[in-house]
């Protein structure tokens, strides 16, 4: 069979296998017009970390737009997998038509709270887990690592050089993409550039280096085809006794002669501190005041802190393995579920999955999140779910409580408030209209100031509280109730 991986119009077969199990049993019980809600959201925000960043909302909607099952997809399932000709059938005319609200790519997002939500038919909206999860959580996951290491830069540029690590093609540009959103400066991964109009950036590697008769010789001819923007890798032998002394000979020999400065050198392997130190004062003993120092090599936004805090002269940082992979938490979390099911009478019944560990009981009914925010500061305060139908507060006195120790509470008063869910789909037509990455990333920006520095914090941050409106935490508590007293 031709291999249509590198099609990536039309990824409806980017499915778990039990979904299409499950949409072949919802058809031969008659199930198929059962109009459902599912929710997909996350359970802990990864590495102890206060805070998450919404992104991949954009290829969810490219993915939504595009669904359908081709001849091939067709055949496939019938003769390999035996699923039968009503089944084929049904997914040969596929149409889909939910309704789905989603939180906009770059607005920082907590636990517990529906990233996006949909409604529709049970076999569309079962259909669509895979594709949902494994795109949301892996562009939240690269956003939500990016803007800790770019706050751990306090202001110096982060530059995404990760591509070749990344776990395929996919993660690559994707994860650039997110990155970007969350405060990186740009990326070295060219395609994404193409695709998304990210800034790139890129000079030299080792190997260029090496393949000339001496370093001089490879920095002479760098500046010579780059004469405005040289920027030297200064590590391929020593530092201190090579690099630097060959990159300000490059500075005076070739560049000034042409009317050019030297923009900067790179360090990519040793004590970064130490280096940088000595490279700033080599530069500006030598009259290059204004050339720039990046540093790489493995980093991420604890050996960033530690670098800064000790005085490294850094101007920026190339980022790769540990941002593209979010090395140290690689898994997001978000799970996708079933939160209502619509009865024959047009009643939103809700539903929740119980379990022993309290951190996978869900939340029941279809809901809207409002954030509050301080008048005063502009800072957010918290998040409540409420019920959709719920009115919301305008203003008035109005009492959080922690949904698990709902002994402790907190009222809020003089906030102003938001809805974060947008609809995105409605009845399968697409009715938003996605922002250029550029004002995503602004907003992201804005986004991230709204929150307290506690709620910031590597470790040990605030907890931002995500809580239920009294009405829907009666009706969680009720569902919880009432299984404890059929369990008897």
């Amino acid at each position: 069979m031709n291999s249509m991986w590198n099609d990536r119009t039309n990824m409806s077969m980017l499915t778990d296998f039990y979904e299409l199990t499950m949409s072949k049993g919802y058809l031969d019980g008659g199930y198929e017009n059962k109009i459902v809600y599912f929710d997909m959201f996350f359970r802990d925000v990864p590495e102890n970390g206060g805070y998450a960043v919404m992104a991949g909302l954009e290829q969810v909607i490219d993915y939504l737009n595009n669904l359908s099952f081709s001849e091939e997809d067709l055949v496939f399932l019938k003769e390999r997998y035996g699923f039968d000709d009503k089944f084929i059938s049904y997914l040969e005319n596929f149409k889909f038509s939910c309704d789905v609200w989603a939180i906009p790519e770059g607005t920082v997002v907590f636990p517990r709270e529906p990233l996006i939500k949909v409604r529709g038919p049970v076999i569309e909206a079962q259909l669509l887990e895979t594709a949902l999860l494994c795109t949301i959580n892996h562009q939240s996951l690269i956003a939500t690592k990016t803007a800790r290491i770019v706050r751990a830069a306090e202001g110096r540029p982060i530059m995404e050089f990760g591509a070749r690590r990344a776990q395929g093609f996919d993660a690559s540009v994707l994860g650039a993409r997110a990155a970007y959103i969350a405060g990186a400066a740009g990326t070295s991964c060219t395609i994404c550039g193409e695709q998304f109009d990210i800034p790139l950036s890129g000079t030299m590697a080792h190997s260029w280096v090496m393949l000339f008769d001496d370093e001089f010789e490879a920095f002479k001819a760098y500046a010579e085809s780059y004469p405005d923007k040289t920027l030297l890798l200064v590590d391929t032998y020593d530092v201190l006794k090579s690099g630097i002394p060959n990159a300000i000979r490059c500075a005076h020999e070739v560049l000034e002669p042409m009317g050019q400065r030297l923009k900067g050198i790179r360090i990519d392997s040793g004590d970064l501190t130490y280096m940088t130190q000595k490279a700033r004062k080599m530069l500006d003993e030598a009259g290059l005041t204004d050339c720039k120092i990046t540093v790489s090599n493995a980093l991420d936004e604890y050996l960033i802190r530690d670098l800064i805090s000790q005085g490294a002269c850094i101007d920026s940082f190339g980022v790769g393995e540990r941002l593209i992979t979010s090395k140290a938490e690689p898994v997001f979390g978000g799970v996708y579920k079933i939160s209502a099911v619509v009865n024959d009478d047009g009643e939103i019944v809700p539903k929740m999955k119980i379990s022993e560990n309290v951190g996978k009981i869900t939340t029941p009914g279809s809901k809207e999140i409002v954030r509050f925010y301080d008048k005063a500061t502009g800072k957010a305060l918290a998040d409540v779910l409420f019920l959709e139908d719920e009115e919301i507060p305008d203003g008035e006195p109005y009492e959080i409580f922690d949904p698990v120790e709902t002994w402790k509470s907190k009222v809020l008063e003089n906030y102003t408030t938001r809805k974060l869910l947008v609809k995105i789909f409605d009845g399968g037509k697409l009715i938003y209209d996605s922002p250029a990455i550029n004002d995503i990333r602004s907003y992201c920006t804005k986004e991230i100031d709204s929150l307290w520095d506690s709620v910031k914090r590597f470790e040990n941050p605030h907890n931002y509280y995500v809580d239920l409106s009294p009405k829907l935490w009666k009706i969680k508590d009720d569902i919880l109730h009432s299984y404890r007293h059929n369990r008897k």
